[in-house]
């Protein structure tokens, strides 16, 4: 019996001194000194070792005007985080062979198209889930992120979406493309996405407080809020209903709940001693399937690889192997990294948009775990983005001056006013309201643009949807008439522009 009491105390000391000085000393210190550099209002976090969930636990607090502490079981929408658990779910299918990841996607969806009928004939289920359709990242998010679009008509707008890039060339970052993997689910087993994640991971993960709809997150009383900065000052929004995002982007989770996710990647598809998928599945989400990134990194030097499996990223640094997914939805920015080598798993959340520490502090811990000597990696990260912030708020406060100076156009309001289309899009109809111009998105009816004359026929138009920040807004302008308006949303939904032509 002593000799079991002294072994017992060993592996105990031994499980202490095995974590490194900045997570057992250093952590809620270096969290709450950098949320405050960040303006981050909440962060959640779990350290997975060794099949143990070493930390995990929340910071600050779910809305920046009430009180109310974050903590391990607080929601936050997790967006692409999601796109590991479709691709594990393909991954699966290909496993029973109810779908094969090298077969057409046509086979499964007979009415699937892509813009050119060459990528529709050519285009596999595993090309959806690696990002190398054809299309420019982010490419037609301006659509379909916010919309009131379903699932299958977001699908049926692939056939309208030209692609930048040839098919299997570049690296394109696709929601669209995981949405339709997504659906195929349904069509080849007569279960829903969501129902199939939540039967074949949540459960038997324990993964009682993860949900895939909008109005779970919404009525929860434990959900963060989502913030943003708007000239430098933090604000909390409405969550963003993005259902129609399943596949890509709808998973509302916590972090002990994820916690769980990376002890099952951990351990070879297993959870509590029981095999939940075979670990093939998850050999072959890992497996590289596409260059996703140029690597050159004066932070990462010794990282020299970017690749996209099925729903995970893969990196090198220090000498492992690195995969690992972030997640941005209105409001949140989130991230999930693990080391199979190391038996090593980070995620870290937040309930702010504007900030680059979700990703800091995950690389942080693992460079405490691989021994790399200390740097603050969160003061790197916001002394590099304070200077683009800078430049963005200077810009935005020189147009906000032009439009005080009250240029008026050459031609008269009304000649404005009137409903504008784009192939891809649909309609858009400028209204002349009280004197004021403002645009109406037909596919986006709760986010209306309030627009001030610049000078050029330019606007500056300001979203009521403030995740779609302040853009400029050109008409063109032909003897006097006007013939279309160029529309732009923020680069985190859409890099593109859109050209719409004047209908009526």
């Amino acid at each position: 019996m002593r000799l079991l009491l002294i072994t017992l105390l060993a592996c105990l000391q031994l499980t202490s001194v095995a974590q490194p000085v900045f997570v057992k000393d250093s952590l809620d210190a270096f969290v709450e000194r950098e949320m405050r550099r960040w303006q981050v209002p909440g962060l959640a976090i779990a350290i997975v070792k060794d099949g143990k969930i070493i930390v995990c636990k929340g910071y600050g607090v779910k809305n920046s005007s009430k009180p109310d502490k974050v903590e391990e079981y607080t929601l936050f929408q997790i967006a692409s985080n999601s796109k590991a658990f479709t691709g594990t779910s393909i991954a699966l299918l290909n496993q029973q062979k109810r779908l094969l990841l090298d077969e057409k996607v046509t086979k499964y969806m007979p009415d699937f198209k892509l813009y050119d009928d060459t990528y529709t004939n050519q285009c596999t289920v595993r090309d959806l889930l690696c990002h190398r359709i054809g299309l420019q990242t982010f490419q037609g998010d301006f659509l379909n992120w916010g919309s009131n679009l379903t699932r299958k008509e977001i699908i049926q707008h692939l056939a309208f979406t030209k692609p930048v890039y040839p098919f299997r060339y570049k690296y394109g970052y696709c929601n669209a493309a995981f949405i339709t993997a997504g659906e195929l689910i349904k069509n080849v087993t007569d279960t829903s996405w969501d129902d199939f994640i939540k039967y074949h991971f949540f459960e038997p993960l324990q993964m009682k407080h993860t949900s895939s709809t909008y109005n779970m997150i919404a009525k929860d009383a434990n959900a963060s809020l989502p913030h943003t900065l708007v000239n430098g000052k933090l604000v909390s929004m409405p969550f963003t209903n993005i259902d129609n995002m399943g596949p890509s982007a709808s998973i509302n989770s916590c972090a002990r709940d994820m916690a769980n996710w990376l002890l099952f990647q951990l351990d070879s598809g297993r959870f509590e001693g029981k095999q939940i998928v075979p670990f093939s599945v998850l050999a072959e989400t890992r497996k590289s399937n596409m260059i996703s990134n140029d690597v050159n990194s004066k932070v990462f030097k010794t990282k020299h690889f970017s690749t996209y499996g099925l729903g995970w990223q893969s990196y090198d640094y220090e000498g492992r192997r690195v995969w690992e997914h972030s997640g941005g939805a209105n409001g949140f920015v989130t991230k999930t990294e693990f080391i199979p080598e190391e038996n090593l798993g980070v995620l870290v959340y937040t309930n702010t948009d504007a900030n680059s520490l979700y990703d800091a502090l995950v690389k942080q811990v693992l460079e405490s775990y691989l021994n790399v000597p200390y740097r603050n990696l969160s003061e790197m990260y916001f002394k590099s983005s304070q200077k683009s912030r800078e430049a963005e708020q200077k810009e935005l406060d020189s147009l906000q001056k032009l439009v005080q100076s009250k240029n008026k156009p050459s031609i008269d309001l009304q000649s404005y006013v009137g409903v504008y289309n784009n192939s891809f899009y649909g309609d858009a109809e400028v209204k002349l309201i009280k004197g004021k111009l403002t645009l109406h998105l037909s596919h986006h009816p709760n986010n209306i643009g309030s627009l001030a004359y610049l000078n050029n026929h330019d606007f500056l138009c300001t979203y009521s949807d403030i995740t779609c920040g302040v853009q400029v807004l050109p008409f063109k302008v032909e003897d006097g008439a006007v013939k279309g308006i160029t529309i732009k949303v923020n680069d985190f939904i859409d890099y593109l522009s859109y050209d719409f032509v004047k209908v009526k």
